[in-house]
């Protein structure tokens, strides 16, 4: 019997607002797909923070045995600035600030995506297809809905029909929306726009001359809309109906209502059975925004070079870290925090790697059976990765009890315990067993530097100011810059 068959897991579902329990399309496989990155610039952190959820969905989902074909797209064309109809590409407009190519850049910026993701330990997804190697299919489902009614061309632009769409259909019912509310609040629109009304969406546009990215269509040589390429993938790939469909809150709307409105649209069906929606990371308070400066690169916390944290964090405890809330809930990224999940990490592998040289009795005073439900439960309670942590910390309080002592455990439980313990924090979690070895570095290095700061402190209070400003020149001069200030001495290592 499977696991999956032995365990009831609820689901979060965006659209009815519950906890459903899941029950997949076809019994012991799982379809999923989740919106993946336009590749216009480094991935930030809070993108890493939607893609080590739904990893963890993913791990999660094969731990209890389903066969899981999980898609995620990513985007290399068609996606305008603002999310809107009009405007300029990002991919192109990167291109054309650096005087590149904008395959060069969606080259560029897809490897650095899957290294830091591969550092961050997420399984790769079984397809990765990309908007640019479906632009046929595009095409085809645009003409479709337009065959079915549902939209409309003008001026070699195609744009969706949300009126008639909602005539005999509902758009907005994930994000809560009304149709007729919308258009309440709607100013007129310009006198130069195509579009009939100012909810409808653009299936595909006619490039203006000076658009790189273009290709020929029955309309015009032009580009998809952005939604249009996660319909078409999802469904290529996972069937007209599916399981599962995740992504960040802020694609609710109105990505992922437009997603709903073409599926319906060209097959009359509803695409998703379930709707799962990650939740923003904010940086100390604030949301994360590269225009505001608030905002840090993944790389720049493993480096320790930014202005935000005393020291550099490997990969393994920055994604422990992020496991520490609910997929759903606000995450606030800061210093303080990164240091507390580093000590927990280090806690919580120091009793893992405790367990073979626990003492054995005849017989337990632990409930390892009960314990082990409880990992699950917490698991099954729509991915609870802080509820399912807190539980694997009531085993490092058992494992120091057994250690003193205190209490005891047979060579049964505490082979279960060992296996139980690697399979939610490897399997599941997907922590690595150890800090990666560039990280190890990292740590005697930090105790290294510090040791230094010391010295110069005392050597500045002995008024040996030669011996003091040697130290700072010699660390600056290997990349090494000291920052003094109120709270004391700092440091920030440059890249290499």
């Amino acid at each position: 019997m499977a696991l999956y068959q032995e365990q009831s897991l609820k689901m979060y579902n965006s659209m009815s607002g519950e906890k459903e329990v899941f029950e997949p399309i076809n019994e012991g496989n799982v379809g999923m797909y989740v919106c993946g990155p336009t590749v216009y610039s480094n991935v930030h952190l809070g993108n890493c923070r939607t893609f080590i959820s739904f990893d963890l969905v993913f791990r999660y989902l094969k731990h209890l045995g389903y066969k899981v074909r999980y898609v995620r797209n990513i985007t290399d064309a068609g996606h305008l600035e603002n999310d809107a109809d009009s405007g300029e590409d990002r991919i192109a407009k990167k291109a054309r600030l650096e005087q590149i190519e904008p395959m060069e850049v969606v080259q560029r910026y897809t490897i650095d995506f899957h290294n830091i993701l591969q550092k961050f330990n997420n399984l790769p997804p079984s397809i990765e297809p990309t908007a640019t190697g479906h632009i046929v299919e595009q095409i085809e489902i645009v003409k479709t809905i337009i065959e079915k009614g549902f939209a409309y061309e003008v001026n070699g632009s195609v744009y969706f029909d949300v009126k008639k769409f909602n005539e005999t259909n509902h758009y907005g019912k994930l994000s809560g929306r009304d149709i007729e509310n919308m258009v309440a609040n709607t100013r007129e629109l310009a006198a130069q726009s195509d579009k009939k009304n100012p909810q409808d969406f653009a299936l595909w546009k006619k490039a203006e001359p000076q658009h790189i990215m273009r290709w020929p269509s029955p309309w015009s040589d032009g580009f998809p809309g952005w939604h249009l390429e996660c319909t078409v993938m999802s469904t290529k790939y996972l069937g007209e109906e599916f399981d599962i469909h995740g992504g960040g809150m802020d694609l609710k709307f109105p990505h992922h209502e437009c997603e709903i409105a073409q599926g319906e649209a060209a097959t009359g069906k509803n695409p998703v059975h379930y709707w799962l929606h990650a939740n923003m990371l904010t940086l100390n308070g604030k949301k994360m925004a590269k225009s505001t400066g608030n905002n840090i690169l993944p790389e720049e916390i493993f480096s320790g070079n930014n202005d935000i944290l005393d020291k550099p964090f490997s990969p393994n405890v920055t994604r422990f870290f992020m496991l520490q809330a609910n997929y759903r809930s606000i995450l606030d990224f800061s210093d303080e925090a990164l240091k507390a999940s580093e000590k927990g990490f280090n806690r919580l592998m120091d009793a893992y790697h405790a367990i073979d040289e626990l003492p054995v009795s005849d017989k337990s005073s632990v409930d390892i059976k009960s314990w082990k439900q409880s990992c699950y439960d917490a698991m099954n309670d729509d991915f609870n990765s802080p509820i399912l942590i807190a539980k694997l910390f009531d085993a490092v309080k058992m494992i120091n009890n057994i250690k003193e002592e205190a209490v005891t455990i047979i060579t049964e439980d505490k082979e279960e315990l060992q296996k139980t313990m690697s399979a939610f924090m490897f399997d599941v979690l997907g922590l690595l067993d150890k800090v990666s070895e560039n990280n190890d570095t990292s740590d005697k290095l930090s105790s290294t530097i510090d040791l230094l700061i010391k010295l110069r402190a005392e050597a500045r209070n002995n008024k040996d100011f030669a011996l003091s400003d040697q130290i700072r020149d010699q660390l600056q001069e290997m990349g090494i810059q000291l920052k003094d200030g109120k709270e004391g001495t700092t440091f920030t290592i440059k890249p290499a």
